[in-house]
């Protein structure tokens, strides 16, 4: 189904999903498309062919970009041989694969992420490539791209699934809000590509410190959640307090320049009586005012 012009202009950020063209079609092994997976019209489709296709802001771009942050004339993806390479035009904010800034022209391989600008794609080629994209369409519905975190939908499905579970069962569980403290001043001193950098990174960060029956999610711009199952308050704290440390001693760089990040966090448990998730999270809230008000970079 493709969405209505109109309907697509008011409201940018929703998924678009692109049907392919009706009546059966046997893939051939060089079929590729790039999928929008960060940014607008998310879920967009776009079929690679024998054609370059170029990618910026001019009108004239295959692809076009409106952005700030993108070149007139950004990049160009070809077939070269059995392959695709995408190419930098000289853009001014580069292109990156997998986060590696792109040197000249660089070869794609199934999975790939492409970032130009704040638009994130994901290359996908192969002899499955219909059933790869409706996979893709579905991790989009669960997941903020930018991070690969879950995304605040999820999130809030999940945290009325665990008290529905906790009530039944009898087992209580915690959530950890967190955000990343004086997030704006790195936007406006280092520009939001240095911004959007910070975020990928601490998600990546964020999934290696969870248990895997631990529910991570990206709930608002620089703002995430974590549902902590059968844990209590205190043990809570324990995963707060290595999240925090591990995020103060981090590393977080932006085209070679490091960029000191510290989040701040607040906790809470849910005990019988508190019957929605909204009601949990406004508690969780306001004791990360509390971390915030006290000084930021710390637990409460």
């Amino acid at each position: 189904m493709v969405p209505d012009e109109d309907e697509t202009k008011t409201h940018p950020h929703r998924t678009v999903v692109t049907s392919p063209p009706p009546g059966p079609k046997k893939n051939d092994p060089g079929d590729a498309f790039l999928v929008i997976i960060y940014g607008d019209d998310i879920g967009r489709r776009i079929a690679l062919g024998s054609e370059p296709c170029s990618m910026g802001r001019s009108s004239r771009c295959e692809v076009h970009l409106d952005q700030e942050s993108v070149s007139r004339n950004h990049a160009r993806i070809a077939r070269s041989g059995p392959h695709f390479v995408v190419r930098d035009l000289g853009s001014t904010n580069g292109t990156y694969v997998n986060d590696e800034l792109v040197q000249e022209e660089q070869s794609l391989r199934d999975g790939d992420q492409i970032k130009i600008g704040r638009t994130i794609f994901k290359f996908i080629a192969g002899t499955n490539v219909e059933s790869t994209y409706y996979e893709e369409i579905y991790r989009l519905m669960t997941l903020d791209g930018l991070t690969e975190l879950h995304n605040k939908r999820f999130f809030s499905e999940a945290l009325d699934k665990e008290i529905a579970r906790a009530k039944r069962y009898e087992r209580g569980f915690s959530v950890v809000l967190f955000d990343i403290d004086h997030f704006k001043k790195v936007n406006d001193t280092y520009g939001h590509l240095a911004g959007d950098a910070v975020l990928r990174q601490l998600g990546a960060l964020v999934k290696t410190r969870l248990r895997h029956t631990d529910i991570a999610a990206r709930t608002g711009g620089e703002e995430f959640g974590i549902i902590v199952p059968e844990v209590s308050l205190e043990g809570a704290r324990v995963l707060a307090e290595k999240l925090r440390r591990a995020v103060e001693e981090a590393a977080f760089r932006f085209e070679g320049t490091l960029l000191p990040v510290t989040i701040s966090l607040g906790l809470t448990e849910w005990k019988p009586g508190i019957e929605t998730g909204e009601a949990l999270l406004q508690l969780a809230d306001q004791r990360l005012y509390a971390a915030k008000h006290g000084g930021r970079n710390r637990v409460a």
